[in-house]
């Protein structure tokens, strides 16, 4: 029986066993059920990841009732696992607190979005795990540990993007500082202006990021900059005509048809570009950060070092334009500054995303298997919780901290009580000493 299904649909899971654990108890003891009974044991988030990295064959844990905020202070605040960014935002605001940065969405819960190396885009601001001041997890033998640069300083940089192989994360405590509005400034450019005025836009705003539209010039260009307010959102209706209405309704036709017609593919991209237009405003951060997707796709993608950004972005227009694919979903460009988590895509090095999408009914592999050799030729490092083909051995290579990894993982989980095969596939099975 299927006992999990993501987001996008192409993944599932059949436990021998699904809990719903109410504390960090429940979650011990279901560890250490699991050990004595030979079963693996992984936790689930909201399934918004495109790879098995949740899955088991033993027990599964259901993080719905660990959502509790555990205890709130000027600049930190500690979670429960289950919470769903979108509950965590929304009990920020009403303390007159934010997260520095945020990733486009916030429908995961705070450890899965954690522990696959969720990010946003930003100038000066990391990713999630570069937010996280200290880690409380239940490790294999059923001991509880909280871990923080302080403590245990080598399981906290290696467990902040730990990949659920570690331990199971039981609560997380954000650094955290007071509310603040983002002005927000959308309008249309050009691929080729864009390419050539990458390092301007990049260290000229704190947040920006661009989508591109396959076999057309067109991109949609997004600046994300602090303003001391007046906050002056969009309003209901032009909120609910882009948000709603365009970017989900006419978006999700357009992709059904072209998974019906594929020859409608190019001049729709063609239309969508040119009907492009400009939005200023400013609202709370995460608002202006996350945005609603309920047209379902998959995704790959990659992080390269940043001064390689607009050469490949090059290779890649030139790839999309002598293929015979259609392309309708946009290709996604982020920034981020280097961090020091372990795993984490971005680990020493100014960091560049480039994702791209196909329509959950018309999957691509070529597509993206032709992206994947372009970014891995600059030693790209694929987003754990998207779609690829790399595996230990790629891995290490672009993980100055991967051997660092898997000794630790030897060390704490020698049983490999949290693993499945995903994580076999780009951990490797054999001890690190191997």
């Amino acid at each position: 029986m299927v006992a999990f299904r993501n987001w996008a649909g192409n993944q599932t899971g059949s436990p021998s066993e699904v809990r719903t654990p109410a504390n960090t108890g429940d979650v011990a003891d279901a560890v250490r059920d699991a050990a004595a009974s030979g079963r693996r044991i992984k936790m689930v988030g909201t399934g918004h990841s495109f790879t098995g990295i949740a899955l088991t064959d033993g027990i599964m844990l259901r993080p719905d009732r660990l959502r509790r905020i555990r205890e709130v202070g000027p600049d930190r605040v500690t979670v429960e696992a289950g919470c769903p960014l979108s509950d965590f935002n929304a009990e920020l605001e009403r303390r007159g607190l934010a997260l520095a940065n945020m990733g486009d969405i916030m429908v995961q819960t705070v450890s899965g979005a954690v522990q696959t190396g969720t990010h946003g885009t930003g100038r000066d601001a990391g990713g999630l795990a570069d937010q996280v001041l200290a880690l409380e997890l239940v490790l294999a033998d059923g001991s509880v540990v909280t871990c923080s640069a302080d403590r245990d300083p080598d399981l906290f940089d290696a467990a902040r993007v730990g990949l659920g192989a570690l331990g199971i994360v039981t609560a997380i405590t954000f650094r955290v500082e007071p509310s603040f509005l983002l002005h927000a400034d959308e309008r249309p450019a050009t691929l080729t202006a864009l390419l050539h005025g990458l390092d301007t836009l990049t260290e000229g705003n704190e947040h920006f990021e661009f989508y591109w539209f396959p076999h057309t010039e067109g991109c949609q260009v997004k600046r994300n900059n602090r303003t001391p307010g007046p906050a002056r959102p969009l309003g209901p209706l032009r909120d609910l005509f882009n948000g709603e209405f365009l970017q989900n309704t006419v978006f999700g036709a357009i992709c059904a048809t072209g998974a019906w017609i594929p020859a409608t593919v190019k001049p729709f991209n063609r239309v969508s570009a040119a009907a492009l237009g400009v939005n200023v405003y400013s609202d709370a951060s995460y608002k202006v950060f996350t945005s609603s997707r309920r047209v379902r796709f998959l995704e790959q993608e990659y992080a390269i070092p940043r001064e390689h950004l607009a050469e490949a972005l090059h290779r890649i227009r030139e790839t999309v334009d002598s293929s015979r694919w259609r392309i309708g979903f946009p290709v996604e460009v982020r920034v981020s500054p280097a961090d020091d988590a372990w795993l984490s895509t971005a680990y020493g090095r100014r960091t560049a995303y480039i994702a791209a999408h196909t329509f959950h009914r018309t999957p691509n592999p070529e597509y993206f298997a032709a992206l994947e050799e372009i970014l891995t030729w600059y030693g790209g490092r694929p987003h754990w919780g998207k779609l690829h083909t790399r595996d230990a051995g790629y891995l290490r290579t672009v993980y100055p901290r991967f051997d660092d990894f898997r000794a630790l993982r030897d060390r704490l989980d020698p049983g490999r009580l949290f693993t499945n095969d995903y994580l076999d596939r780009i951990l490797g099975t054999a001890a690190s000493g191997q």
